[in-house]
């Protein structure tokens, strides 16, 4: 037999193996004969009967309760900020605040709240501080961040940006933040904006587009698009772009493009904001 059709042969027999596996055959002929119709007359042995997990103490079940019940945590964020008069404060208070698991968990050093202008028309919202920004105390300082300053700077909005996050501690192993750690940090988050004022935010990575805009679709379907931010108490409302976040776009250089032509889109506006979309 020629190797091609050896070759063949075990191509079928591969293609019939798995046709029967995937129909629920298990096992091959036997040596033996079986006569499954006298073996499914005797009746199997019961199963042992699976141990029970122990019973939480009542004091555990609420403590974990009181974890799960971030209210009292973020009553105590919203009048923080509500009682910052400017940034300096508010950095201060977010500092002393301890209202977030993530201070404790992840963090190494100080909160990481903002760089850039305060000033500045644009303010530039991602999803949290990585080592990097865990160890010098500002956000967007690692590889993703150099690349969104070069992007920035193409783009000519260097020295006309604020930069902050969802949150302000490290998440362990840099993690996604969850949604109730954005809670918490969303009043003092806020009051950033509300202090800074800009003219539009960009929101960079999923966890920071559907924290802030309340959305669910991933940020493939969100980047790109206009959405409208508004403050808790509806007194500030701000037109907010999603983007893809810079560390996707190093591990994914080809969106690149993608990117930059959020950017570009975002800057034509800041620059001409009464021009309809």
């Amino acid at each position: 037999m020629s190797a091609a059709a050896e070759a063949s042969n075990a191509a079928v027999a591969e293609s019939l193996l798995a046709f029967w596996a995937d129909a629920g055959v298990d096992a091959m002929l036997l040596d033996e004969a079986v006569d499954r119709i006298e073996a499914g007359k005797v009746m199997p042995p019961p199963r042992p009967a699976a141990p029970l997990a122990p019973v939480a103490p009542l004091a555990g079940l609420r403590a974990l309760a009181g974890q799960m019940d971030i209210s009292g945590a973020v009553a105590q964020a919203q009048a923080l900020a509500a009682a910052a008069p400017d940034l300096e404060a508010l950095v201060a208070a977010i500092a002393g605040f301890e209202g977030c698991p993530l201070r404790f968990e992840g963090a190494a050093t100080k909160a990481v709240v903002y760089r850039g202008d305060p000033k500045a028309p644009l303010l530039v919202i991602g999803e949290g501080p990585g080592a990097d920004e865990d160890a010098r105390g500002e956000p967007f300082v690692g590889r993703a961040g150099k690349l969104l300053d070069r992007m920035l700077g193409a783009a000519g909005l260097t020295d006309r940006v604020l930069i902050t996050n969802t949150v302000f501690w490290r998440p362990p192993g840099n993690r996604t933040p969850t949604p109730a750690e954005q809670a918490i940090c969303a009043p003092f988050l806020e009051r950033i904006i509300q202090l800074v004022q800009p003219k539009m935010l960009l929101l960079a990575g999923g966890a920071s587009a559907k924290s802030i805009l309340k959305r669910e679709e991933g940020i493939l379907s969100l980047r790109g698009r206009w959405f409208e931010w508004r403050s808790a108490d509806g007194s500030v409302e701000l037109p907010a772009m999603p983007t893809l976040h810079p560390a996707f776009l190093l591990r994914q250089p080809g969106a690149k493009k993608r990117a930059w032509t959020d950017l570009l889109t975002l800057t034509e506006r800041l620059d001409r904001p009464d021009r309809p979309l």
